[in-house]
């Protein structure tokens, strides 16, 4: 939906959808926040391909998260917004923003809230810029629509739509993200290098996070490997190069249990291996929206967090674990450093037992798949 700003001509919306439905259009999509945003925003983008007249849709995302969207169909370009590197700063905006100058795009969609990329899209001279009423920087969007926050964050993404009169309703709305035939092999010659024959089922579990509280417990994923070791079959511990110590942590606690490949590969090479899982095990994190995005079934651990602020496994094959009952939960967004009331209670309260119920169940949804029993 349009705001109609003081000062500011505002196209209504069907005089935004005819215009670039005519017109082949140099669209750049905005999205530099954490990987698991970068996810959530392909259905957007696939929405885009499919509605608009494109002579070509370019993302602008973090060096980080530029391996998800490179093999992506809808995406013919990926450019990389190094904010935090030699893109930081006034400077750094300053340049980004002449680079994306003489890209001469003609209209930008902004998910990503920020004030800096409502900045960087303004200093750009992009002529028509789509973002959120609820941005820091709203008023420098020639149109913007309303995040209705009681929605999921592909919802409340896809509500951007509306701008071209377009409800989420009306979109498809899994996010998908691919990989090359290059990362298939690179995947396939880690497994072999670590004893993993081709074709034998594996789960993947992915005990990092980069907020500490959002990580269930050592102890936890140590128990989990085991048993599912035990009684199903192979391990496979990923993360990427931050997430080595806590991965390391689970493997030793675990007695040696499971394949260590955190920070092997890419995320290339991440999205060929979780395509290997018969289920992925992670914390409300990045590699549960992948496992989503890769169609692949997910047991999403939360503990500080709680999907009711919108970030949950956007899937229909995904199980939640969690501690309902506990009053301070969430104590933050996104979670934090450490538990603010000291008792770690949301991560230290959840059992093994309690995340093997979750695969059980859906290891019961694939016929001949035995249960794996609890921690002995």
């Amino acid at each position: 939906m349009s705001d109609e700003r003081p000062g500011r001509e505002v196209m209504p919306h069907s005089s935004l959808v005819t215009r670039h439905s005519s017109l082949p259009t140099r669209l750049l999509v905005a999205q530099t926040g954490f990987l698991g945003d970068v996810v959530l925003t392909t259905p957007l983008i696939a929405e885009l391909r499919r509605r608009l007249t494109l002579a070509s849709l370019t993302v602008l995302t973090t060096p980080q998260a530029r391996p998800l969207l490179e093999q992506h169909p809808d995406v013919d370009r990926v450019l990389v917004d190094a904010k935090r590197g030699e893109g930081r700063g006034v400077l750094g905006l300053l340049r980004t923003a002449q680079r994306l100058r003489h890209e001469q795009f003609t209209l930008a969609v902004a998910p990503h809230k920020s004030l800096r990329t409502a900045l960087l899209l303004a200093l750009a001279g992009i002529p028509h810029r789509v973002g959120f009423r609820q941005s820091a920087g709203w008023f420098l969007y020639h149109h913007t629509a309303v995040r209705e926050a009681q929605r999921h964050e592909v919802e409340r993404i896809l509500c951007l739509m509306r701008v071209f009169g377009i409800e989420p309703e009306e979109c498809e709305r899994t996010p998908r993200i691919t990989y090359s035939e290059a990362a298939r092999a690179d995947a396939r010659a880690l497994l072999n290098e670590a004893g993993v024959n081709d074709g034998e089922p594996v789960f993947v579990v992915c005990p990092g996070s980069v907020w500490p509280t959002k990580r269930w417990t050592i102890e936890g994923y140590a128990g989990l490997v085991r048993c599912l070791e035990r009684d199903y079959s192979r391990v496979l511990l990923c993360g990427g190069p931050d997430d080595g110590p806590v991965v390391r942590a689970v493997q030793e606690q675990s007695g040696g249990h499971g394949v260590n490949l955190a920070g092997r590969g890419n995320l290339q090479t991440f999205m060929a291996l979780i395509d290997r899982a018969q289920v992925v095990v992670s914390n409300d994190s990045a590699p549960m929206h992948m496992a989503v995005a890769r169609g692949v079934p997910v047991v999403a651990i939360f503990c500080a967090t709680t999907p009711s602020l919108g970030y949950g496994p956007y899937s229909e094959r995904a199980v939640i674990v969690e501690k309902k009952d506990l009053f301070c939960r969430p104590c933050s967004p996104h979670g934090g450093l450490s538990c603010p009331r000291g008792t770690e209670d949301c991560m230290r309260l959840i059992t093994v037992n309690d995340v093997l119920a979750g695969v059980n169940q859906l290891l019961a949804r694939t016929a001949g798949l035995r249960r794996v029993t609890g921690d002995r």
